[in-house]
C-alpha cells in the first residue's frame, strides 16, 4: 500500500520549508521512524521520519525546492506490498519522474553538433566504469567543461555509473551547488535560514527607527568573582562560570526597571511584557539563531550557565526545536567571542532592544584622578526609538553598567 510522506507542522508561524537533503534514495528500504529527508525552515532544520517500514517509491520535491506545510514530499511503499505491487510502483514512478523532469537550465542549441545522441543511449558493458571524462558523451563533456565542474562529485542515477545530462542538471540545481560563473566569481544558493535572516534584518531596518547608544564597563569585579568562585561553581553545577550569566541577570533587572525596553509595538498598541525571556544570539554554520532562556528572572546563575551550554550545543548540532527559538522579549549578542571591539547590533523584531557585548581589552582609564589599567568592555544598546526614548535608552544601559561593575548588587538584588 502506498503512503504519502507529509511535511509535519513545525510551528504556528511557519508555513513552508525547504528540502535540504534526501537521506534515502528511490527504491531504498527503511524501518519505521527512520529519518528519510532533512527539511529546513527559517529557524530550524528537522528530519522527517518514516511513518512506516517500507521503501521510498518516489520523491516529489527535489533538494533545494520549497514546499508548504502539509505538502507531499514523496510516496512510500509499505513493506508488506507484493512483488507485483512493487513492480507497478516502479512503473508509476518511472512515468512520474518522466513527467516531472526539471527543465534544462542550459540551452541545448548545439547538441546535434556535439555528438550523436545515440552515443548517450548506448549501453556501457563494464559496470566498473565511473565518471571517466573520456567516456562521457559529448553533450555531458560540454556541460561539465563550460561550467568548470568536477565530474567525480556528480552522482549518477544509472546502474552503470555513467553520467547523463540529467545528472549534471540535478547537481547544478541542488541546494549546495557552487557554480563558477567565471574564474573570479562563484554562485552559491542561499539556505532557507540565510534568506530569512536577510529578509528579517532588512525588515527591521525598514520598519523600526533603530538607534544605538554606547557605554563601557569595567569588568574587574566580575573577573575577581569568577576567579574566586569558578572551582566551587564547577563542582556544584557541573559547568563553567562565564560572563553571560552576569549579563543576563543585569539585563533582567534593568528590564524590570525600564519596562518599555521589554515591550513591543503591535498595530497601534504598545504591549508591555511581564515575563523576561532572553534570547542569546548564536552563530552556526547555517547562520545566526537565537535560542531563548525562558523566564530568565526565575533562573539562578547555575541554571543560566547550564541552559546556555545546552542551547549552544543544540544550535551547533542543528537540533534546536521551535520551543527553543520562540518567545524572546530581548536579545543579547556577544560579538566579543569573534574579537569584535564595537558594533551596532540590529534588533530582533518584534523586540524593541538588543544588547551587544564585545571583547575585553586592558585600557588606560582615569579613576580618582589616577591613570590605571583596567579590563574594559564596550557595550552597545540598539533600540526602537518609536517606543523607547533617548532618556530611557541611556538610563537602561547605565543601569546595566552599574550592576556589572558592582556584582553584589546583582546577587543581593539591591
Amino acid at each position: 500500500m502506498s503512503v504519502e510522506l507529509i511535511v509535519p507542522t513545525l510551528g504556528e508561524s511557519i508555513t513552508e520549508a525547504t528540502v535540504s537533503k534526501w537521506l534515502k534514495k528511490v527504491g531504498e528500504s527503511f524501518e519505521i521512524d527512520e529519518a528519510l529527508v532533512e527539511i529546513e525552515t527559517d529557524k530550524i532544520t528537522v528530519e522527517v521520519p518514516a511513518p512506516s517500514s517500507g521503501s521510498l517509491s518516489s520523491i516529489n520535491v527535489k533538494e533545494g525546492s520549497d514546499i508548504n506545510i502539509g505538502g507531499v514530499l514523496g510516496i512510500i511503499e509499505e513493506a508488506k506490498n507484493t512483488k507485483s505491487d512493487a513492480n507497478k510502483s516502479n512503473v508509476d514512478q518511472a512515468k512520474k519522474e518522466e513527467s516531472t523532469k526539471p527543465k534544462n537550465i542550459l540551452k541545448e542549441t548545439n547538441e546535434s553538433k556535439e555528438g550523436n545522441i545515440s552515443q548517450e543511449k548506448e549501453k556501457i558493458q563494464s559496470s566498473e566504469i565511473k565518471n571517466d571524462f573520456l567516456k562521457l558523451s559529448p553533450a555531458v563533456k560540454k556541460m561539465i567543461t563550460e561550467n568548470k565542474l568536477d565530474a567525480n562529485l556528480i552522482k549518477s542515477n544509472r546502474e552503470d555509473g555513467r553520467l547523463t545530462k540529467e545528472d549534471v542538471l540535478n547537481y547544478m540545481s541542488g541546494p549546495k551547488t557552487s557554480l563558477k560563473t567565471s574564474d573570479r566569481e562563484e554562485s552559491v544558493r542561499m539556505s532557507k535560514i540565510r534568506r530569512t535572516i536577510a529578509t528579517r534584518l532588512k525588515d527591521a531596518q525598514n520598519t523600526a527607527a533603530i538607534l544605538t547608544t554606547f557605554n563601557e564597563v569595567d569588568m574587574s569585579e566580575i573577573i575577581k568573582v569568577r576567579d574566586l568562585k569558578k572551582d566551587d561553581f564547577m563542582e556544584r553545577y557541573g559547568v563553567k562560570l562565564g560572563f553571560m550569566s552576569f549579563f543576563v541577570k543585569a539585563v533582567v533587572m534593568s528590564l524590570q526597571e525600564f519596562p518599555a525596553v521589554n515591550a513591543e509595538i503591535r498595530d497601534d498598541n504598545i504591549i508591555y511584557k511581564n515575563h523576561f525571556d532572553i534570547g542569546i544570539a548564536v552563530g552556526t554554520e547555517k547562520g545566526l539563531v537565537v535560542p531563548v532562556l525562558k523566564n530568565a528572572n526565575d533562573m539562578t546563575f547555575g541554571d543560566i550557565e547550564k541552559k546556555i551550554v545546552e542551547l549552544g550545543t543544540k544550535a551547533k548540532e542543528g537540533s534546536l526545536t521551535m520551543e527553543d527559538l520562540t518567545g524572546g522579549t530581548f536579545t543579547i549578542s556577544n560579538g566579543g567571542v569573534y574579537g569584535s571591539m564595537l558594533s551596532t547590533p540590529i534588533i530582533n523584531r518584534p523586540q524593541s532592544g538588543i544588547l551587544g557585548m564585545h571583547n575585553i581589552q586592558k585600557r588606560a582609564v582615569v579613576i580618582n584622578d589616577e591613570i590605571v589599567i583596567r579590563p574594559i568592555m564596550y557595550l552597545a544598546f540598539s533600540y526602537d526609538h518609536r517606543i523607547i526614548d533617548g532618556k530611557e535608552s541611556v538610563g537602561f544601559l547605565i543601569n546595566i553598567k552599574t550592576l556589572l561593575e558592582n556584582p553584589s548588587k546583582i546577587v543581593l538584588g539591591i
